[in-house]
């Protein structure tokens, strides 16, 4: 049986790339089915491969964002790498760059600069805060872009902010680069020509903070930073169950709010209490309820409070270690897993969100460093005697 053909399916893209925001990118891309090109350092690589060891000797985040591509080293600052530049640009059909402010341009891969060789090229680039503006040289990590976004001043408890314990900051640059990207190959298709998308990782992270910028509109106090509680609905949050684990639980409306007394707490005149009888009013005294909860919660496990919370129709889940994920019973059912190959043999994958019937998603292997050098460059027009040479002076 033949393979149903994937989105894109003989879209070339052309990466120089490096931790999460732009590998997070285009491993989507390639999982749709595009050739992804990540040009590396020669001997070092993505700095990405050193950050652990933790899958086997390879690094966490790395084996996340990087399979299904090809890896060819290149010495950016060499004088050959130029010409291997104007080759592959030629080829693609997008190219995405997080290189630090500015270099891309230096290195002749501005828009200006790569579109008058491929009219109907796509470039994202991505960066810290931009192309312009007075921070548009300073350097950007995820966590300076959470707190520099504000997500740090509505995370954590009231004592302390939090950040988050994925990078959310890269996450949400990589998704809007992705999206860009898809944007620009649609009007591709439409009009022949390339565009240039711009995507900023504080832009991406304050998008994110709608809620609370809206909530603290014009000067009004902003949502209050309460663990993992909702800020402003109670109970919505975390409580302790009798086995020593954790429930999460949420109400939403009045109706919830007498279910959950009468069917899980078994205290139907809580709903008369004036210290409960709104949201608002329940919030105000948070401590109170939340020990009368927690009592209720406490000569029973995990399971059966859940159980009696999905009885009463109530919005629950259980708060999982990363050993509960990997063998959570909703992924196991759904087959959600499944192998991909890499430089240390199969790993684990969490197949692609999304699911659907009408292709299978891309899952070939982590690439080890320059893996593809050589391949590529024969592709190029490059011959073997080049190609030593060029491995001899380092340039790959």
């Amino acid at each position: 049986m033949t393979m149903a053909a994937r989105p894109l399916d003989g879209i070339t893209v052309l990466s120089l790339e490096h931790a999460i925001a732009a590998p997070y990118c285009t491993r989507h891309l390639a999982d749709l089915g595009a050739r992804v090109i990540k040009i590396e350092r020669p001997g070092v690589g993505d700095f990405a491969r050193a950050y652990d060891e933790r899958v086997r000797g390879m690094a966490s985040h790395f084996v996340w964002t990087n399979r299904s591509k090809e890896s060819l080293t290149l010495d950016l600052k060499a004088p050959q790498a130029a010409e291997i530049l104007d080759r592959l640009v030629a080829k693609a059909d997008v190219l995405v760059q997080n290189l630090a402010p500015g270099a891309a341009a230096r290195l002749g891969l501005s828009y200006e600069a790569v579109s008058a060789k491929n009219a109907g090229i796509v470039v994202c680039d991505i960066s810290g805060y931009g192309d312009d503006g007075p921070y548009r040289e300073k350097k950007a990590y995820d966590l300076l872009i959470q707190a520099e976004g504000g997500f740090l001043s509505v995370t954590g408890s009231a004592e302390e902010s939090a950040k988050a314990g994925c990078s959310i900051a890269d996450i949400a640059a990589g998704m809007y680069a992705l999206n860009s990207v898809m944007a620009g190959l649609i009007q591709r298709g439409r009009t022949g020509k390339g565009a240039r998308y711009e995507v900023s990782m504080l832009e991406c992270m304050v998008e994110w903070m709608g809620y609370p910028l809206y909530y603290a509109f014009e000067g009004a106090a902003p949502p209050p930073r309460a663990g993992a509680a909702h800020a402003t609905i109670y109970p919505y949050g975390p409580f302790p169950t009798g086995d020593g684990r954790t429930v999460m639980l949420g109400l939403q409306n009045e109706r919830e709010w007498a279910l959950f007394c009468e069917r899980v707490l078994e205290q139907p005149d809580l709903t008369a209490d004036p210290r409960f009888a709104s949201n608002a009013k329940r919030s105000a005294a948070r401590e109170e309820l939340a020990a009368i909860i927690a009592q209720a919660f406490s000569s029973q496990s995990r399971e059966a409070v859940m159980a009696r919370l999905d009885a009463a129709g109530i919005a629950n889940a259980g708060v999982n270690a990363m050993a509960d994920i990997w063998a959570h019973p909703q992924l196991q059912a759904r087959g959600r897993f499944a192998e991909m190959g890499s430089p240390v043999g199969l790993v684990p994958t969490l197949l692609p969100p999304g699911r659907t019937d009408a292709y299978a998603p891309r899952l070939d292997p982590v690439p080890d460093l320059g893996e593809h050098t050589d391949a590529i460059l024969t592709e190029l027009g490059y011959g073997p005697g080049e190609i030593e040479t060029l491995r001899v002076e380092k340039v790959v």
